[in-house]
């Protein structure tokens, strides 16, 4: 039986009489309900691909590289966004993001070439779903919470699936019965529609006059950023460069791209509809993956309040490289994608949390944010690779079989190295002193 090491949290400050709900709850439903929408968005991308292949005859490779560029600038532009918040705010960040996002959806309807598509889906959507994804999350939960971050983090990643989960039938729908614009006049339109909530948002505790949740003191103002974010963002990945524990946490994370957004999300409508199910029935077993997806990020979070993060990256990786690597020979009947969508689904996010908390206590609070963006940068790289490698191999081999055994088996080999992540290496022996 597996060893787990527990994880202390803080003692609870006393909350003032009369207090209701503190406002970090309110603060938490607001980056829930952007990351449900920009998830969402992010996702209907795997609904196009039929549509786009059927009217424009694009092949999927070529699909895949607007998809794959999205992924990419996804995570690279995670580690500036957050830097960006220290200057601008957050709230003022997410306004430039869904922006971006509601641009990337109208202005492709014009679209008639794939370098069209690229720019729209591929540059401005991966730069919108990329400022609006979980670094910022993380900076908004460092900041409100003193107490319950994992299970914060754990919730808010779960919007993530919940957005699946609500968008992608319908999205589906439309996209099989209508073609790919009612998808793009949907997810432009909600981004937009996003815009108000954005006035509730607070940025700290202490445009409240408030403790964060757990704590007992107002904090202090944060004082004006003296580097642009551009330099905040470099400086500290220069600052960690060096670190073992950076580049495993980093590796892990390009494995959890490899075999999550960039394949699944990206290719498995397609890869079921090669299999005789229909796009809006594919969507179907997407979003059934998505509810297992909130049941298993969740609790992730509460897990990693408690547990060694490190033993938790160990099972989530494994078990979902064993649920890849079985996917290719089952038959695609109810009772196997039933299984899959319930291995997979609750291990599909479920390493945001415990990364989340291994970024925070070996970087610190205050450069644990930015670390977790270039962490998210590696993630989409893999991703990115995976989005394009395996419309390149299904393009070519005419089969997704090659593409799973690979990420399956890395998924497998990730759960083995997860376990040195913040273990130090033992000191050399001091030579022996010289003998006379």
């Amino acid at each position: 039986m597996t060893n787990f090491t527990p994880v202390a949290e803080p003692p609870m400050a006393p909350r003032p009489a009369g207090s209701g709900v503190h406002y970090a709850w309110v603060v938490a439903g607001i980056a829930f309900l952007f990351l449900l929408v920009a998830a969402g968005i992010r996702g209907g991308s795997g609904v196009l691909i039929v549509p786009l292949e059927k009217e424009f005859g694009w092949t999927r490779a070529t699909i895949s590289i607007a998809f794959a560029v999205s992924i990419g600038l996804y995570g690279f532009v995670g580690p500036f966004a957050a830097a960006l918040t220290q200057s601008i705010g957050v709230r003022r960040t997410l306004l430039i993001a869904f922006a971006l996002l509601a641009a990337s959806s109208l202005l492709s309807l014009l679209m008639k070439e794939p370098w069209q598509l690229v720019l729209t889906w591929g540059v401005l959507g991966g730069l919108g779903s990329g400022i609006a994804a979980l670094p910022i999350a993380a900076t908004l939960v460092n900041r409100w919470f003193v107490r319950r971050k994992g299970l914060v983090i754990g919730m808010l990643t779960a919007g993530m699936a919940a957005g699946q989960l609500l968008f992608l039938p319908l999205l589906a729908w439309f996209a099989e019965s209508d073609g790919w614009r009612p998808v793009a006049w949907i997810t432009g339109g909600v981004a937009l529609a996003m815009l108000p909530a954005m006035l509730l948002l607070r940025d700290s505790p202490r445009e409240k006059n408030l403790p964060p949740y757990g704590g007992d003191v107002v904090p202090a103002a944060a004082p004006a950023p003296t580097s642009n974010p551009v330099v905040v963002a470099l400086g500290t990945l220069a600052g960690v460069r060096a670190s073992r524990d950076f580049w495993l946490l980093a590796a892990s994370f390009f494995v959890c791209g490899l075999s999550t957004n960039g394949l699944v999300a990206t290719h498995l409508i397609a890869y079921c509809f090669d299999n005789g199910i229909p796009e809006t029935t594919a969507a179907g077993l997407l979003a059934f993956i998505g509810v297992f997806n909130m049941i298993g990020t969740t609790a992730s979070g509460w897990l990693t309040d408690r547990w060694d993060s490190r033993w938790l990256l160990f099972w989530y990786y494994g078990l979902r490289g064993l649920s890849l690597v079985a996917l290719p020979f089952t038959n695609f009947d109810a009772f196997s994608l039933t299984i899959f969508a319930v291995f997979y689904g609750l291990d599909w996010i479920a390493t945001v949390p415990p990364t989340v908390r291994l970024s925070n206590d070996l970087f610190g609070r205050e450069k644990g944010p930015i670390v977790f963006a270039w962490l998210l940068a590696s993630h989409q790289v893999g991703g990115a690779l995976a989005a394009w490698g395996a419309g390149w191999m299904r393009t070519s081999l005419e089969t997704y079989l090659e593409s799973f055994l690979i990420s399956g088996i890395a998924c497998v080999i990730t759960a083995c190295y997860v376990l040195a992540i913040g273990r130090a290496r033992p000191a050399p022996p001091a030579p022996a002193a010289a003998t006379a």
